[in-house]
């Protein structure tokens, strides 16, 4: 895996010799999203980071979200030993950590001994649709927006009321809000911030980038914030639906293809072009399937309720905001499609992987059409998404264009974790059970 100088290589060098960086994060994203890595020392980082690159134990990919290995997985096993993978900085991505002197940070890819991509890891699977994408000529720009709670120490929303937009209850979130958005900077490329449709909740949003590029941001904004927030001696929260009477936090996906730099979903007549179709008919075609990448959790299918701006079914439509998928007809550069499905629990990488997938499909189906735009309240209407964890699961297992370009492989290892997620939680005795059955039953 050596590798030449380059410029960023230079650049990283100089910053480590002039004593601007000390000290330099590694991370790369496992299934559930969460930023796994170390902390290196500058000095030495270049030559081991175009080496093989840094250990790990690689059952670090058959964890839950609660951190626990789970058994069962393809790549990773008590049968394999759980050896070693590496992680190789991907020296593009670094970054200087804005809320700790003399820190940087770095995304890094996943390999073997023998250098090959972990073909189960996040970043690979994204990297493999995307080449997939090429294949067809194409490239994606994303823009990705979440959703998330800012509460105190306690856990309590920072402000009430439902004032979406609203500039007074931006303002009741300071200091905690000026703490994100600026200590951000010059790490993402934020676009903005602003309240959204509950108590504590705000919405943020990422300028559009290449794919990858935009899931490395999505990534390290869940990163930083929360870091951030709880240097302000609070508390960001990602989880899809914190309250049962409130609002959700989602994580919107807005996607445009380009071919040689040009738009390649340039309006026709004012609609979508025809390549625009074939795109949002390989959505509409295989949404189910890929319902899980974006929704991971069990808490993630609680967002899926009628009238709640988070959709229940497969339809689509144009800027309306009560479909799944929304096609934004607007200047040649601006026009897109936004996929509403997802959680801001989603991990990042798997869930614009999932839509790149879809498609990409749709693209390969020479001649397939999404029908007539929708009109109006479209809640009630089209086939319904999954409802729960298990039912996602099910979905993604059946979906064998989808299984095809993600990696069989991949495939197999994530709906197994989400699978036992689910198991996890059916066999869980709770509080509600108790009330409602101890005594009656």
């Amino acid at each position: 895996m050596a590798a030449t100088l380059d410029g960023t290589q230079l650049e990283i060098a100089r910053a480590i010799d002039a004593g601007e960086v000390d000290v330099i994060e590694i991370l790369w994203p496992d299934h559930q999203g969460h930023p796994r890595g170390k902390r290196i020392e500058a000095r030495g980082f270049l030559e081991r980071a175009t080496a093989q690159g840094f250990a790990f134990c690689d059952a670090a990919l058959t964890w839950d979200v609660a951190g626990d290995v789970k058994d069962g997985l393809r790549l990773s096993s008590w049968d394999t030993g759980y050896p070693d993978m590496f992680a190789v900085p991907d020296l593009q991505t670094f970054r200087a950590l804005p809320w700790r002197p003399r820190a940087g940070q770095v995304l890094c890819d996943l390999v073997d001994h023998h250098g090959e991509p972990i073909r189960t890891a996040p970043r690979t699977v994204l990297r493999r649709v995307i080449e997939r994408l090429a294949a067809l000529g194409y490239d994606a720009r994303v823009g990705v927006e979440i959703e998330l709670h800012l509460l105190d120490a306690d856990g309590a929303p920072l402000s009430d009321g439902v004032h979406a937009y609203s500039l007074q209850k931006l303002g009741e979130l300071d200091p905690t809000i000026d703490a994100v958005v600026g200590g951000l900077r010059g790490f993402v490329d934020l676009e903005g911030a602003n309240t959204e449709y509950g108590p504590g909740q705000v919405e943020v949003n990422l300028r559009h980038a290449p794919a990858l590029a935009a899931a490395d941001q999505a990534t390290r904004l869940k990163y930083g914030v929360r870091e951030l927030v709880r240097r302000a001696g609070a508390i960001a929260t990602f989880m899809a639906k914190p309250y049962a009477d409130q609002a959700g936090n989602s994580m919107h996906v807005h996607v445009s293809l380009w071919r040689d730099g040009e738009p390649a979903f340039a309006p026709d007549a004012h609609g979508e072009n025809e390549l625009h179709r074939r795109a949002v008919a390989g959505l509409l075609a295989h949404l189910p399937g890929i319902t899980l990448y974006g929704a991971p959790t069990v808490n993630s299918y609680k967002r899926f309720e009628e009238l709640s701006f988070a959709p229940t079914s497969v339809t689509w439509a144009g800027d309306n905001r009560t479909v799944a998928v929304r096609s934004l007809v607007e200047s040649p550069a601006a026009t897109r499609i936004e996929v509403r499905a997802g959680a801001a629990d989603a991990q990042p990488h798997w869930a614009v992987a999932g839509v790149l997938a879809a498609i990409v499909a749709g693209l390969e189906r020479d001649g397939d059409d999404p029908g007539p735009r929708g009109e109006g309240n479209l809640y009630g209407e089209g086939r319904p998404l999954p409802a729960t964890l298990a039912d996602g699961v099910a979905a993604a297992r059946d979906d064998a264009a989808i299984i095809e370009i993600l990696g069989v492989d991949a495939v197999h290892d994530f709906t197994a974790l989400a699978q036992l997620e689910w198991e996890a939680f059916v066999g869980a005795v709770s509080d509600w059970d108790r009330a409602r059955y101890l005594r009656t039953v």
